[in-house]
C-alpha cells in the first residue's frame, strides 16, 4: 500500500515565552491508502490540532506534513485550498453544511468551487449520495433531513471527486447510538474501498472499527494499538470495548 498522509516530527506551539502552549510535540504518523486510523486522548491532548495540520488548515511550528506526496509547507493559501478540495475531505461534528442549499447542492459545492461544470458536479454529487445511501434526499433542504442524514450529507461532500483522505472530528458525537453505528459502518466501508480515514473519537467502541488506534496525551503520541490488541485501548479508556476488537472476524 502507498502512504497518502505523513506527519514527520510535527510540532505546533502557540504563543511564546512562559505562556507558550504546546498543542503537539514531535508527532510522527503515516497513514496508508485504505487504512482507518482512530485518534484518542483526553481533551486538550492535541487531537483536533493533529487533524487541522493534516488537512492544511493550520501550519506546524516544526516538522512537515505531506499529502499524497505533496509537502504542505510553503504552499500558498490558494494552493492549500486547492489540495483540500481535490485530495482531502473533512467531516465535522457540527456538519458545516450551507442551510440555503439543497442536499445535492451542498455535496456538489467543493467541485463547483474548483470550477467544475455544474452538470458534472451535480452528477458526481448524486453518485456520492448513492454511496452513502441517501440519494433519495438529493432535492431536500438541509432543514428537512435528520441529524444522521446530515452527517451522511457531510460525508458525501467529503468524498466527492477523487478524495484520497477523509478527516473526521468526532463524527458521531451528536448522534444517537444506532445512527452513530451506521456512520461508523460507513467510514469502515470507505476505508475498505481505498480511502484513508483518520478519525478523532473519545469512544473505544468506535475506535474498534479502525485498523489502528493512536493515543495522544499532552501533545505527544504516547501509545498505539492494532485492532487485534485490545489491551492498549483498555489502558487508555474506561469505555466498553466492542467485541470486534477481541475478534476481528466478528461483526460489531
Amino acid at each position: 500500500m502507498s502512504i497518502v498522509l505523513e506527519l514527520d516530527n510535527v510540532t505546533r506551539s502557540y504563543g511564546s515565552g512562559p505562556t507558550t502552549v504546546h498543542a503537539l510535540r514531535e508527532v510522527s504518523l503515516s497513514v496508508e491508502r485504505g487504512e482507518f486510523v482512530a485518534v484518542m486522548g483526553p481533551s486538550g491532548s492535541g487531537k483536533s490540532t493533529l487533524l487541522a495540520l493534516a488537512g492544511g488548515l493550520d501550519q506546524p511550528t516544526g516538522g512537515g506534513v505531506g499529502v499524497a506526496g505533496t509537502e504542505l509547507k510553503g504552499r500558498t493559501r490558494d494552493e492549500l485550498a486547492r489540495i483540500r478540495r481535490r485530495m482531502l475531505g473533512f467531516v465535522f461534528q457540527d456538519f458545516n453544511l450551507v442551510p440555503t442549499l439543497t442536499v445535492l447542492e451542498n455535496v456538489a459545492l467543493p467541485l463547483e468551487l474548483d470550477d467544475a461544470r455544474t452538470a458534472d458536479a451535480l452528477q458526481q454529487a448524486r453518485h456520492a449520495l448513492e454511496r452513502v445511501g441517501i440519494a433519495e434526499l438529493a432535492d431536500r433542504g438541509i432543514d428537512q433531513v435528520s441529524g444522521g442524514q446530515r452527517q451522511r450529507v457531510a460525508i458525501a461532500r467529503a468524498i466527492i471527486g477523487d478524495r484520497r483522505i477523509l478527516l473526521a472530528d468526532e463524527p458521531t458525537g451528536a448522534l444517537d447510538t444506532s445512527t452513530g453505528d451506521q456512520i461508523m459502518a460507513l467510514l469502515r466501508q470507505l476505508a475498505d474501498e481505498g480511502v484513508a480515514v483518520v478519525m478523532v473519537t473519545h469512544e473505544a467502541r468506535h475506535a474498534g472499527w479502525a485498523d489502528r488506534v493512536i493515543f495522544l496525551r499532552d501533545g505527544r503520541l504516547v501509545d498505539e494499538s492494532r485492532s487485534d490488541d485490545p489491551t492498549v485501548l483498555l489502558r487508555h479508556s474506561n469505555s466498553r470495548v466492542p467485541r470486534r476488537i477481541f475478534d476481528p472476524d466478528v461483526e460489531a
